[in-house]
C-alpha cells in the first residue's frame, strides 16, 4: 500500500477562505414587516370562527347547496349557456388582443426604446393600467359605453394593457443587447436590428405572458358579466337574482368547464413556445 502524500516544505498552499459575508439585515426588517402586518389584520378583522362549524350553519349550508341540485339541462337552456361562453371567450380574447397591441405601444417607450424622457411617464401609465381592478375599470365603462359585452372587453384591454406592458418592458430591458449592437455595428436600421435582434429574442416570453393573461382574463370576463358585462356572468346574476338556482347550477358548470378547457389549451401552447 502507498502511503498518503504528505506536505512537502515549500509547496505552494491553498489561500484561506475568505470571510462570511455579513448578513443583511433588510430581508429580516422587511419579514418582519410581513409578519406584524398579517398579525394587525387578523386583530382588525372581527372574524367568527365559530359560527363556520355550529349546527345551523352546517344546516344552512346543506339547504343552500341542496338548491342547486339538480342543474338544469333542458336543450334551449344549453343552446343559451354555450351562446354566452362563447360570448365570455369572445370578450377575453379580443381584450388580451387589444391589449397586446396597447402593451406593445407602451411598453416601447417604457423600456426606453425612445429615450430616458419617455421612460418615466409611460411606466406611470402603466402603473395606472394595472392598477385599477378590472370590475371597476367595468363599472367606469359601463357608464360610458352602456350594458353589454363592449365594456367588458374594454375593461380587459384596459388593465391587461398595465399588466402585459411592464412585462414586455422588462423582457425588453433585460434582453442581451450585444446582437442589435452587432446589426448596427453592421450597417442594420435601428428597426431592423431590433426586430431580427431583440424582439426575437423577447417573442417566445411575450407569448408565453399574454397566454398566461389570456388564461387570466377567461375567469375575468366570467366575473365581469356580474356587473351587466355580459357572458356567462351576466346569466349568473340573472338566475341567482331570480332565486333559479338549477340554472346558476347549469351556468357554474358552463364555467369551470370552459376555463378548465382554456387553461389546458393554453398551457400546452404555453410549453411548446419555450420548449
Amino acid at each position: 500500500m502507498s502511503s498518503p502524500a504528505h506536505h512537502q516544505p515549500g509547496a505552494p498552499t491553498a489561500p484561506p477562505m475568505p470571510p462570511a459575508p455579513p448578513r443583511a439585515i433588510m430581508p429580516l426588517l422587511v419579514l418582519a414587516a410581513l409578519a406584524a402586518l398579517v398579525v394587525a389584520s387578523f386583530a382588525a378583522l372581527e372574524l367568527k370562527w365559530g359560527a363556520f362549524f355550529t349546527p345551523e350553519a352546517a344546516e344552512t349550508t346543506a339547504e343552500f347547496l341542496d338548491g342547486f341540485a339538480p342543474p338544469e339541462l333542458s336543450l334551449p337552456f344549453l343552446r343559451k349557456c354555450l351562446a354566452a361562453s362563447v360570448e365570455t371567450l369572445s370578450m377575453s380574447a379580443l381584450g388580451t388582443l387589444l391589449a397586446v397591441l396597447g402593451a406593445m405601444a407602451l411598453a416601447l417607450p417604457a423600456a426606453g426604446r425612445f429615450g430616458p424622457l419617455l421612460r418615466v411617464p409611460s411606466r406611470v401609465v402603466l402603473n395606472v393600467l394595472r392598477s385599477i381592478p378590472e370590475l371597476v375599470w367595468a363599472a367606469l365603462l359601463l357608464v360610458l359605453a352602456g350594458l353589454g359585452p363592449f365594456a367588458g372587453t374594454l375593461a380587459l384591454a384596459a388593465h391587461t394593457s398595465g399588466v402585459l406592458g411592464r412585462l414586455f418592458a422588462d423582457a425588453l430591458e433585460n434582453a442581451e443587447p450585444l446582437p442589435e449592437k452587432t446589426l448596427r455595428t453592421n450597417g442594420a436600421g435601428p428597426m431592423s436590428a431590433f426586430f431580427y435582434a431583440t424582439l426575437s429574442q423577447t417573442l417566445p416570453q411575450m407569448l408565453s405572458y399574454t397566454l398566461y393573461r389570456w388564461e387570466n382574463n377567461i375567469r375575468a370576463a366570467a366575473v365581469l358579466g356580474v356587473v351587466g358585462a355580459g357572458g356567462l356572468g351576466q346569466m349568473l346574476k340573472y338566475h341567482l337574482s331570480l332565486f333559479q338556482m338549477q340554472n346558476a347550477a347549469t351556468v357554474v358548470i358552463a364555467m369551470l368547464l370552459m376555463v378548465a378547457m382554456v387553461d389546458a389549451v393554453s398551457v400546452a401552447l404555453r410549453r411548446a413556445l419555450t420548449r
